[in-house]
């Protein structure tokens, strides 16, 4: 069984500053244990989550500057300088270096690193162009990529990050509860993503970022982008949909419908119920000490044992957070132990190829005493459009 989120009461100004210099803090001693100098972080979901703030600056140098050994500090154009005034960052006091067009920014960056430092691991959203330009500027120096590094910090989420997914769930529910409201016969996917779309930001996001609606033959396509098909009665409809709420978490939800009418598919309530029993065992199976592949074994054991296995395609989960994926993915190989706060996907499906697809996705967040449901939108097989 599991147990519904309550959202809490977002931290103070002064306890959300003392929660980024603690992951910053963390962020040097995982550093050092993993035999790295220095980790560089550039704009992204990183940055956003050790300084509470990132400013794209396009071809333009930002760098986040944290040392095994020593305090962290930030290089950034100096036309970016005013879009940091009152960040946490500035207001923990982490030095900030500026750099000028026409200047050499990695020479800047140079500067700001430890004279020792020849191990240099840059974080997965760092150009290529920046990262190859670090390195050569610092002779002799070994590059590396800090993601599993940051990923030991940023997989485990606080109590505040837990309230903001549980949020943008209920956010995401409440798009899902207004399917019927779009999805009918005779309207094209397109047309249906458009308005699922306004109501994703209606409801509370500040943007759609993905809305696949795949009908009939096209849920089939685990990642099929809504077109200009026209929905037919009886279609079975996979609708996979979500985007970043204002604190920058995302929800990611996905149901299937059935659009009423003759002409749907003998095998898709059996195929249906195989789905959602698989949805079900993953969703159980989610408690500390667990590994992550138990939870795709779950849910594929289920499918396997219906002999649809070679149907189901994809892994069973991903996280989530400030990224729509992020670590730790719930996948065959990964024996990964599941830890309190840590959140995930539970999503598996059967795709058809030419009839139909089935899909069922929760977030789900690992919890003192099991899962933690982010998702609450029902399960149970929904016709729409009659």
């Amino acid at each position: 069984m599991f147990a519904e989120s309550s959202p809490s009461p977002s931290p103070s100004p002064a306890a959300a500053n003392a929660a980024f210099a603690d992951r910053l803090a963390r962020l040097a001693v995982q550093a050092g244990l993993a035999g790295v100098d220095v980790v560089i972080i550039a704009p992204g979901a990183d940055l956003q989550y050790f300084a509470g703030h990132s400013v794209g600056s396009h071809e333009r140098l930002t760098a986040l500057v944290v040392p095994a050994v020593g305090e962290p500090q930030i290089l950034v154009p100096t036309l970016e300088r005013p879009g940091w005034s009152g960040s946490p960052l500035e207001q923990l006091g982490v030095p900030f270096t500026t750099w000028t067009d026409g200047a050499d920014p990695y020479q800047a960056l140079i500067g700001l690193l430890p004279l020792t430092a020849t191990v240099l691991a840059v974080d997965y959203h760092m150009p290529a162009v920046h990262a190859l330009g670090i390195q050569a500027a610092q002779q002799g120096s070994e590059l590396r990529l800090a993601g599993e590094i940051i990923g030991e910090l940023r997989m485990r989420k606080a109590a505040d990050e837990v309230a903001a997914l549980a949020d943008i769930g209920a956010a995401i529910d409440r798009v899902q509860a207004r399917i019927g409201e779009w999805l009918r016969p005779g309207r094209t996917e397109a047309e249906v993503a458009a308005d699922i779309a306004a109501a994703l930001v209606e409801e509370g996001h500040t943007r759609a970022d993905f809305v696949i609606v795949a009908s009939g033959s096209n849920g089939a396509s685990p990642h099929h982008e809504a077109s200009p098909k026209v929905i037919e009665p009886g279609d079975p409809v996979v609708i996979d949909i979500g985007g970043p709420s204002p604190a920058g978490y995302y929800s990611d939800c996905t149901r299937t419908y059935q659009v009423a009418g003759d002409g749907g598919d003998p095998d898709f309530d059996k195929v249906y119920e195989i789905v959602r029993q698989a949805q079900q065992a993953g969703v159980d199976a989610v408690r500390t000490g667990a590994t992550a592949e138990s939870i795709d074994k779950a849910s594929r054991s289920v499918i396997e044992e219906a002999g649809y296995g070679e149907y189901f395609i994809t892994r069973t989960g991903h996280g989530i957070g400030l990224e729509v994926h992020e670590h730790p993915y719930m996948v065959s190989g990964n024996a990964m132990l599941l830890e309190e706060g840590m959140a995930f996907s539970v999503e598996p499906g059967i795709y058809l190829t030419g009839r139909f697809g089935v899909r069922i996705e929760d977030i789900v967040v690992v919890g003192r005493d099991g899962p933690l449901l982010m998702n609450n939108a029902a399960k149970t097989l929904i016709t729409v459009g009659g």
